[in-house]
């Protein structure tokens, strides 16, 4: 399944994401001690919602500019977020995962950023000029386990890939348990997309065989029933989460679920951990 982000910047899988990188961050920064945030796959780090790829498929508008539309205050900070690369109401531009992360950086916290797509890798460090960030080019899963364990004590690597490799989720799988086994109690974010539960199911089943102890699956199903063939939604796979992000999650997943539910479905968040 490929997922280049220009395509689908704002969609309903960038809500659930950013809204739930937000929360998890700011939940690790309720400590003082410094975090080192690093995004193995970061894109471009801003997407024009006008733009040709956007507007190809017009995901926005069943994601960020209905997370805009409701009332919620639980989606405020997503809100503000988008809006402060914005002028004017409606949303002209989309940040992508690094553009979020320096938003909640503290002058203590360190952002690293990688984009193996050499034009990608331009755009990023154009859209991430001013910021304090790090900008690398290397192959996602050398760079992850290469900084791994980071200068700072505590810290959070953001794994975001296209899923354009047929064996992308291979190499996340290896890639985790040597990253576990250097860095064990580090807290780390997979995105993934859903195509269909088979798939999933199998995947969820080789990560459970890793024995990581604290391993969060959220999953966002868009619609009641699946719908095969096409896109039917995205989740987070959240290694070593903190306790106050873990009690701050229900409402806010019922927030966004209710937020993006497709027409005609009520649509379904689930978390739990990958043991149970």
């Amino acid at each position: 399944m490929n997922y280049r982000h220009s395509f689908h910047a704002g969609n309903s899988a960038d809500v659930v994401k950013h809204s739930l990188l937000i929360a998890l961050v700011r939940a690790l920064q309720q400590k003082p001690g410094a975090l080192t945030l690093i995004d193995t796959h970061a894109g471009c780090g801003l997407y024009d919602l006008g733009g040709d790829e956007a507007q190809r498929t017009g995901e926005a508008t069943q994601g960020v500019l209905r997370a805009f539309a409701d009332a919620n205050p639980l989606l405020d900070d997503y809100r503000v977020a988008v809006q402060a690369v914005n002028v004017g109401e409606e949303p002209r531009l989309y940040p992508g995962s690094p553009q979020f992360l320096a938003q909640l950086l503290r002058p203590q916290d360190v952002l690293i950023l990688n984009e193996k797509h050499p034009e990608d890798a331009y755009t990023l460090r154009g859209a991430m000029r001013g910021t304090s960030a790090a900008v690398h080019q290397r192959d996602a899963y050398e760079l992850w386990l290469a900084l791994l364990p980071p200068r700072t004590p505590r810290g959070v690597v953001v794994v975001d890939p296209p899923y354009e490799q047929t064996d992308e989720r291979a190499r996340i799988t290896a890639t985790l348990a040597a990253a576990h086994r250097k860095w064990a109690h580090g807290v780390t974010v997979v995105w993934f997309p859903l195509k269909d539960q088979a798939t999933h199911r199998q995947w969820k089943q080789q990560l459970r065989r890793l024995g990581i102890p604290k391993f969060l699956v959220v999953e966002h199903w868009l619609y009641d029933s699946e719908q095969p063939g096409i896109y039917n939604g995205a989740g987070l796979f959240i290694v070593n989460p903190p306790y106050a992000f873990t009690q701050e999650l229900p409402p806010l997943l019922e927030a966004l679920r209710t937020a993006l539910a497709p027409e005609g479905h009520k649509g379904e968040i689930i978390a739990g951990w990958l043991g149970d």
